[in-house]
């Protein structure tokens, strides 16, 4: 009979007891225990580290909110539509709660009855979109995931059920609702969150809790800073007496009281006093350990997550948040976009009446330049325009029309626009070459009036 060998991959070293059984690293593993609504809940509203991590980043994905890309009028009415409906606000509401539970939505209100079914975009007109509903994944319950690989609903709830103590209990179409999740769980676990996601604290619990335990112990060591020592024969002999035990209670108050008026602690001269001071000046270093340690987990740089400036020679900590903004600007584009897209057909239909395919929209850039970088821009977008007008590219109505909106949408001259339709876009045309030359409009024009020469001069 022949002898099975066992093959394991990894490092083994049975000297070392590396990779054996008593390898104390071999014990470690990782188990899910998922975070109850009332433990998020809890750590939401009762500490501003967990708050934060939630807060931030759905903040900053709609605070610059964005840009539509159409004819002024019908952007007019776009952004309108927008502040009628408190979109911007909304979306806001629903992903924070999306990152605090793991799953929000935006109900899209028609006014329809039946809502079981489809929502009718093809169909929706001028002014048919009525209203916004922001709610939790505790208000809707998801119905059984669609297993037809044909559809898009495939492995996703097709309908959900408003289970809400606050509304009736109706079923819901899921083309009704914007979806948000917070972390996107496996694809393999979406039976077991019903489609939703999870609260993007699950993950990052652990960095939290510790990081708030060494805030906590540094703070208990304050109290701690400073003790009293002092030595007294034959103390503890002395304390069998309880008369003892009240005169030496008498005798400290009175001597505490006198360093307390004039400085002075009255001491017998067999006793001992001293003093010893805890010592804080590597605390600062852990805790700042800690923070990183959180700030990595939560993907968040700690120049926006705490408000600190940045640490190490020459750092300005742009590198960091230009990171972090691209992050936001990728969840932007990735997510949230495909996810409020029927929402945004339904807007467009119920502001304009119709949907011309030319509108479109692009979310605005968190970085803001500053004024001397602005200034440094519109130099560069002055001598672009210039060299092409020298260069004589192309037609100066094309070059016109391309200049003015340059210097509007990057902001370099403000009262251009209106300016331009006061008195047309034909101004490049009159532009001379040579910007500092004296425009013709201005220029002296020789005086051609007749004079009478027996008409007495005024004397210079």
């Amino acid at each position: 009979m022949g002898f099975v060998n066992m093959v394991t991959d990894g490092l083994r070293n049975v000297v070392a007891n590396l990779g054996t059984a008593r390898d104390k690293s071999a014990g470690s593993a990782y188990e899910f225990s998922p975070l109850t609504d009332q433990q998020l809940v809890a750590s939401y509203r009762g500490a501003w580290l967990p708050r934060k991590l939630v807060d931030i980043p759905a903040l900053d994905s709609t605070r610059r909110w964005r840009a539509w890309n159409a004819e002024k009028e019908q952007i007019t009415a776009l952004e309108a539509e927008e502040k009628r409906l408190n979109i911007q606000r909304k979306t806001l509401q629903a992903l924070t709660a999306a990152r605090l539970y793991g799953g929000a939505a935006l109900f899209i209100g028609t006014g329809d009855e039946n809502l079981e079914e489809p929502l009718p975009i093809e169909r929706l007109g001028l002014g048919d979109l009525k209203y916004l509903t922001v709610l939790t994944k505790n208000d809707l319950n998801a119905d059984q995931l669609n297993n037809d690989p044909t559809t898009e609903w495939f492995n996703r709830p097709e309908r959900y059920q408003l289970s809400s103590s606050r509304a009736r209990m109706t079923w819901i179409h899921a083309s009704r609702l914007v979806l948000f999740n917070g972390a996107e769980p496996p694809e393999d676990e979406m039976d077991t969150t019903r489609g939703w996601g999870d609260s993007v604290l699950q993950s990052i619990m652990q960095a939290v809790l510790q990081a708030d335990s060494t805030s906590s112990n540094i703070a208990s060591l304050v109290f701690e800073a400073k003790v009293d020592v002092i030595k007294i024969p034959g103390l503890m002999e002395g304390l069998r007496d309880s008369a003892y035990e009240r005169r030496l209670l008498e005798r400290f108050t009175l001597a505490a009281t006198g360093k307390g008026i004039n400085g002075a602690l009255i001491l017998d001269a067999d006793e001992d006093y001293s003093q010893k001071s805890a010592s804080f000046a590597t605390l600062p270093d852990i805790m700042d350990r800690f923070y990183q340690n959180v700030s990595g987990a939560a993907d968040i740089p700690m120049t926006r997550l705490f408000g600190r400036a940045p640490a190490g020679m020459n750092s300005t900590g742009e590198s960091d948040l230009r990171n972090y903004y691209d992050r936001i600007q990728s969840h932007q584009h990735l997510s949230i976009t495909p996810v409020m897209n029927r929402l945004d057909e339904a807007l467009i239909r119920s502001a304009l009446g119709a949907r011309p395919p030319e509108v479109t929209y692009d979310w605005r850039s968190l970085w803001q330049t500053t004024d001397k970088e602005r200034a440094e821009i519109g130099k560069i977008t002055a001598e672009t325009i210039k060299t092409l007008k020298e260069a004589e590219v192309m037609p100066m109505e094309t070059l016109g029309s391309a200049a003015i909106n340059a210097m509007i949408e990057g902001g370099h001259l403000s009262g251009l626009e209106s300016a331009v339709e006061e008195f047309g876009s034909d101004i490049m045309n009159d532009v001379p070459n040579d910007l500092t030359a004296v425009p013709p409009q201005l220029e002296q024009r020789p005086n051609t009036q007749e004079v009478d020469p027996n008409e007495q001069q005024p004397n210079v």
